[in-house]
C-alpha cells in the first residue's frame, strides 16, 4: 500500500507561504483590471512578471518543467496552461481563465481564476458562476478531522447538479516549499475518504469545470489542454490554510 507523506507547516513556513499568496492574489487582482477586448495575453504576460518582480518575489511557473511563461491564460474551450501570446487577442464574448503561481523566499503561493471579456453568454455567465462557487463548497469541507474526499465529492456533487462536469485529468495539490506536493486533490470522488485533514496543511484547491463533456487532450504545443468536445471550460483556485475553525483563503482578492 502506498505511503502519502502530507507536510505540516510550522509557524515561519505559514508566515512565508502567506506572504507569496498575497502578492499571487494582488497580482491576479491587478491583471483583472486588463482584461478587455483588443488586449493580448502576452502583455497580460508581461504585466505580471513586471508586477511580481516588484514584489520581489519570482514567477513560480516560468522555467517550471520547461514552461515559457509567467501565467497561463486559457480561453474558450482551453481548459488549463494556455501559453500566452501576441496572437491570442481577447474579444468580447470570450471567457479566460488566468492561473499564476508566486515564489517568496522559497516558498510558494498559486491561485486562478475565470473572467468574461466584454459581454458574454448566459452559459458562459452560469459556467463561471459554478465553478467558482464549487471552490467555495470545497474549501468549506477543508477542516481538521475532515477527509480529503469531503473536498473532493463536495465539488463534484455541486458541479453535477449544474449540469456541468469536473475534468479529472487535472487536479488541485499539496504546496508550499515545491510548487507541487502531495497529495493530489481530485474534483471528484467520495465522502469519508482519502487522508485525513489536519491543522497547518497547506492546499491548492482548483476545480476546473466544462461545460460539456469533462474529457479533455493535448495540443501539440504539449501544455494547452482543451475540451475534446469543443465547449467552454472554467477554472478558479485558492491556497488555503487547515487552520482552527475555519480555513483561511490565503489568495483571496477582490473578484469582479
Amino acid at each position: 500500500m502506498l505511503t502519502m507523506t502530507i507536510l505540516i507547516k510550522n509557524r515561519e513556513e505559514i508566515k512565508k507561504i502567506r506572504k507569496a499568496c498575497k502578492i499571487a492574489g494582488k497580482v491576479l487582482e491587478a491583471i483583472q483590471d486588463k482584461i478587455a477586448p483588443g488586449i493580448d495575453t502576452e502583455s497580460l504576460d508581461e504585466f505580471a512578471e513586471k508586477m511580481i518582480l516588484k514584489f520581489k518575489a519570482y514567477p513560480a511557473f516560468k522555467g517550471y518543467r520547461g514552461y515559457p511563461k509567467t501565467i497561463c491564460a486559457s480561453i474558450n474551450n482551453e481548459v488549463v496552461h494556455g501559453i500566452p501570446s501576441r496572437d491570442r487577442i481577447l474579444k468580447s464574448g470570450d471567457i479566460i481563465s488566468i492561473d499564476l503561481g508566486v515564489r517568496f523566499k522559497g516558498y510558494y503561493g498559486d491561485v486562478a481564476a475565470t473572467f468574461g471579456v466584454g459581454k458574454i453568454s448566459l452559459l458562459a455567465k452560469k459556467l463561471i458562476e459554478t465553478t467558482r462557487n464549487s471552490l467555495y463548497i470545497g474549501i468549506s469541507k477543508a477542516q481538521a478531522g475532515n477527509k480529503l474526499g469531503d473536498i473532493s465529492s463536495a465539488i463534484e456533487n455541486y458541479v453535477n447538479q449544474h449540469g456541468f462536469s469536473v475534468v479529472r485529468r487535472f487536479v488541485g495539490h499539496g504546496i508550499g516549499k515545491q510548487l507541487h506536493e502531495e497529495p493530489e486533490i481530485p474534483n471528484f470522488g467520495f465522502p469519508g475518504e482519502g487522508p485525513e485533514l489536519k491543522n497547518g496543511m497547506v492546499l491548492a484547491i482548483e476545480p476546473m469545470v466544462n461545460a460539456g463533456s469533462y474529457e479533455v487532450e493535448i495540443l501539440k504545443d504539449g501544455w494547452t489542454a482543451i475540451t475534446k468536445d469543443g465547449k467552454l471550460s472554467a477554472h478558479f483556485e485558492h491556497t488555503i490554510l487547515i487552520s482552527g475553525e475555519q480555513p483561511e483563503i490565503l489568495t483571496e482578492f477582490n473578484y469582479g
